[in-house]
């Protein structure tokens, strides 16, 4: 009885405490406008099982209530026919709990701005997929066209795309290569409404991509999807024009590409031919065989952007072509094929040419401070270059059974290059006082060979992860120069010549560098999100460099004297071997890895001609680690840190002399050792689409030891420098930029601001004395544009940019201001009239070294008129209406601060004829 009592009672305690903690709950139900809605469902879920809890309804004034309910955690969820649900977590407390206003999305606003508007951007995982539809452009826009008008893509004047802040250096039709490895074949040749989506990721290497687990080798990749419709039949564009100029030769351009496509067939073929400029070498090119400099060195361009070098001095010291500047005349063609068969067998081969004739006038001015003196540097240099390149690529995929793929890879590239560069110069100190002066021609002819070959083969085992990969590659870079340096050399001392030194040499060249790579991986899971990661590779690098200088012989009226001070045979044998473990964690929403390999170096090299040999062995640890989070579909957050080794080039080792420019010398040093670097990258972004904003962060620290540069020695008497490569210490650069765009809804405006700041510092060496050099540069840009269909569009870019560098030498701070004004602007006058105008002013500040500001405005305009539905345009251009593209750039760097002036194709119009054919079946 006593049992049942007090059971009782408890019952009856546990009954009042459950009433004492029970609640209320509240509110208003608007919708956008402040009206009430009447009759919208109030539910009550609990979070546990989705059970309904309680739910009343909305009366005419909108307002509920709910009541005794008890505390704790439920999702409240409220609808009406006529509006979007609207769903949220709600935390009941005891007594009464007011929500206020709650206001509801008209199901047909959200359909017109959030499905329509918003739904054009989805983000999954590392991929931001936009549907190209929902982005306006001309008729008979190329991809390119359509891309700028993409939030968080930016195509800069010279066609360089930077996606969330990052370079691209990939796009892909349809998930394949197409024309190579040529970013802008691509956008410039395609059809924008040949395109269905734009997708934006980091492609990883085949390698992860298979296995799954990141090895930090990514790049930046746009990939364009084509509409069905697209891939049928045929299409493509005739643009002809042409126009003259005074005292030059006629402007012109003939631009044709053709595509046809059948069910997995596709073939492109395009030939370009002007004398304008706009159809160089691809953006790509010139990292692969362009000419380049033989020191660190530090540029900004037009738009205050900065780029640091620091590379090894060439011994065939081709000539640099930069189709910005200068005159050029270039042809290019080629030729795309792509098939399947059976989704068992993809082949890709594009072959391509491309020949230039290049004419360019440069002049250039140096200030260098030493100590307590101060050398002016100034240099004009004429130059004429004719240039042939053939390029193969080639790729097959192999899907041998469900769990063995073979993928092979081909590519070659053959450069032929005649050139001749005629150079006058002379050095002065601060007073004028002549230091040097000398006359230099150089006749160059070289020839370039560049072979790779890799093969890839991937195993999946039957337990789900386990996975067995091998790939094997191979390259080859083959170069033959012949080149005639005839040079007058004076030197002088207070002014006064103290010596003549003329050269009439012949320097013949042979180098050739091969590489081959086995790379061994093998996959483990070794828990429901765990895997481990065991692999080997093995790098065999072997060089050979001869290099023989002869005088010509007055005597026998021949190049027949061998210069052994100037000659060298050098050869290089270089072993790598690096066993590599990472663990890696993949869930739904979080992804990481980290690990670390082991490298064991081996050097040999071996100097011919003075018979000696140098051997050396290093160790070193390369750990790696990634983190991604995906917080939620349109945000994720990125982290990488990658440890790596660079090893000198045949060019920095080699103890030869380079003699082209004789008061401006570059040396050889096979004492180098390899530089280790160390990267961290942290990356960010997320789309709003109920606000239609996007935004993106990134940061990136690289430290590297024994970094390869160039101790300068430099005779203060003569100015005569020798450089000469060493490793150095204490080199760090850092960067941050972000971007952040947003629609003003009551203007129907597209805005954006993209901040950014880059710290570099390296150590630089002047007469073996090591001076720190650090140099800032800060940017802001912001944008607005606008566009109505078949009306009018525009866009405003303001650009903002300070650099800051300074040195050890002498503590004194260079600084000075860039500003740049961009608008693009179009106008429909009727249906089938359109006129076109871009303006860019462009403002360098002056400062103590540069006593006035550099200014220039570029304003072109186009006029069209379009026929039979779009097919066929007539066009109208004039180029630098102003007159003033001077091709004017200003550098600070180190302790040197100079001007560069080329030759620019100024103002000229032209007449012009496109037709424009698609799905011709």
């Amino acid at each position: 009885m006593l049992k049942c009592n007090c059971l009782r009672v408890a019952f009856l305690l546990f009954s009042i405490s459950s009433f004492s903690q029970k609640g209320t709950l509240s509110g208003r139900v608007n919708d956008l406008e402040k009206n009430p809605v009447e009759n919208a469902v109030i539910a009550l879920i609990t979070p546990k099982d989705s059970i309904l809890y309680r739910f009343t309804r909305s009366d005419k004034e909108g307002k509920f209530l709910i009541k005794n309910i008890k505390s704790g955690k439920y999702i409240l969820s409220i609808s009406n026919s006529l509006f979007a649900d609207y769903v949220d977590e709600v935390e009941i407390k005891e007594n009464e709990n007011n929500l206020e206003t709650i206001g509801l999305f008209s199901k047909s606003k959200l359909i017109e701005e959030v499905i329509i508007k918003g739904g054009s951007i989805r983000i999954k995982g590392d991929t931001t997929s936009y549907r190209a539809s929902d982005y306006k452009v001309d008729v008979n826009a190329n991809v390119e066209e359509l891309l700028k008008k993409l939030p968080g893509i930016q195509v800069d004047k010279n066609g360089e795309i930077k996606a969330m802040g990052e370079s691209v250096k990939k796009v892909l039709v349809d998930g394949e290569e197409f024309f190579g490895d040529d970013p802008g074949m691509a956008t410039k040749n395609l059809r924008a409404d040949a395109v269905k989506t734009v997708q934006v990721f980091d492609k990883k290497s085949d390698q992860a991509e298979f296995t799954g687990i990141d090895d930090g080798k990514s790049q930046k990749t746009i990939n364009l999807k084509l509409k069905e419709d697209k891939k049928k039949g045929r299409f493509g564009k005739i643009d002809n024009s042409a126009g003259p100029l005074e005292d030059q030769d006629p402007r012109y351009n003939s631009n044709l590409m053709l595509s046809a496509f059948k069910g997995k067939r596709k073939i492109s073929a395009f030939l370009l031919n002007g004398n304008t400029g706009q159809d160089g070498l691809d953006w790509e090119d010139s990292d692969k065989f362009g000419g380049e400099n033989s020191d660190v060195t530090m540029n900004m361009d037009d738009d205050g952007n900065v780029s640091y070098q620091w590379i090894g001095g060439n011994n065939d010291d081709e000539p640099q072509v930069d189709t910005q500047n200068g005159f050029i005349k270039n042809t290019n063609g080629g030729l795309h094929y792509n098939n399947k068969w059976n989704d068992k067998q993809t082949l890709n081969l594009s072959p391509k040419f491309n020949n230039q004739n290049y004419t360019n006038n440069n002049k250039r001015y140096n200030k260098s401070q030493i100590g307590i003196t101060q050398l002016n540097e100034n240099t004009s240099t004429a130059t004429n270059v004719t240039r042939n390149n053939y390029k193969f690529n080639a790729s097959y995929d192999i899907k041998l059974d469900s769990l063995n793929t073979i993928k092979i890879n081909t590519k070659t590239n053959f450069y032929a290059t005649t050139s001749n560069e005629f150079t006058d110069g002379t050095t002065t100190d601060e007073n004028g006082v002549l230091k040097n002066k000398s006359q230099k021609n150089l006749d160059t002819k070289s020839d370039k060979q560049s072979l790779m070959a890799s093969v890839l083969f991937k195993h999946k085992f039957a337990k789900l992860r386990r996975t067995f990969s091998m790939n094997l590659s191979w390259s080859s870079l083959n170069n033959e120069s012949d080149n005639y340096l005839k040079s007058d050399n004076e030197s002088f001392i207070s002014g006064i010549s103290s010596s003549i030194i003329s050269l009439n040499q012949n320097k013949i060249g042979k180098k050739t560098t091969q590489n081959t790579n086995v790379n061994l991986v093998y996959t483990e899971p070794i828990a429901k999100n765990w895997a481990l990661q065991l692999g080997y590779q093995i790098a065999y690098n072997t060089g050979k460099n001869n290099q023989l200088t002869y005088d010509f012989s007055t005597l026998s009226n021949q190049y027949d004297l061998l210069n052994s001070g100037l000659s060298n045979q050098f050869e290089q044998t270089i072993v790598v071997n690096k066993p590599n473990l990472i663990m890696s964690y993949n869930s739904k929403k979080i992804n990481y890895s980290f690990g670390s390999g082991f490298g064991f170096t081996f050097f040999d090299l071996i100097d011919q001609t003075f018979n000696k040999e140098y051997k050396r062995n290093y160790t070193n640890l390369f750990p790696s680690a990634s983190f991604s989070y995906k917080y939620k579909n349109n945000g994720n957050l990125r982290i990488n840190y990658n440890g790596s080794t660079s090893q000198p080039t045949i060019d920095q080792l080699q103890p030869l002399r380079n003699n082209q420019d004789f008061f401006n010398q570059i040396i050889g040093n096979p004492d180098l050792k390899q530089s280790f670097t160390n990267s961290i990258n942290i990356s960010h972004n997320n789309y709003n689409i109920l606000s239609e904003s996007h935004m993106y962060q990134g940061v990136y620290f690289r430290t590297t030891s024994n970094l390869i540069t160039y101790n300068r020695d430099i005779d203060i008497d003569n100015a005569k420098t020798t450089s000469k490569a060493i490793n150095t210490n204490g080199n760090f650069s850092g960067n941050f930029y972000m971007g952040y765009g947003f629609k003003i809804k009551k203007f129907d405006l597209d805005a954006g601001i993209n901040p950014s700041i880059s710290y570099n510092k390296s150590m630089i060496s002047i007469n073996n004395v090591l001076n720190n050099s650090k140099n800032i540069n800060s940017n802001f840009s912001f944008y607005f544009s606008k566009s109505e269909e078949k009306s009018y569009e525009f866009y405003i870019n303001n650009q903002f940019s300070n650099n800051r560098n300074s040195t050890s030498l002498n503590n004194e701070v260079k600084s000075f201001n860039t500003y740049n004004l961009s608008i693009d602007a179009s106008y429909y006058l009727s249906k089938n009239w359109k006129i076109s105008t871009d303006y860019n002013l462009y403002t360098r500040q002056k400062t103590d070294d540069f006593q006035s500001n550099l200014t220039n405005q570029i304003w072109n305009v186009r006029v069209q008129r379009t026929f039979k539905n779009d097919e066929f345009t007539a066009y109208f251009l004039v180029r630098d209406i102003l007159n003033q593209n001077i091709g004017i750039e200003r550098y600070n760097y180190g302790n040197v601060i100079g001007e560069e002036q080329n030759d620019r194709l100024k103002r000229y119009a032209m007449i012009g004829f496109i037709w424009n054919f698609k799905n011709k079946q």
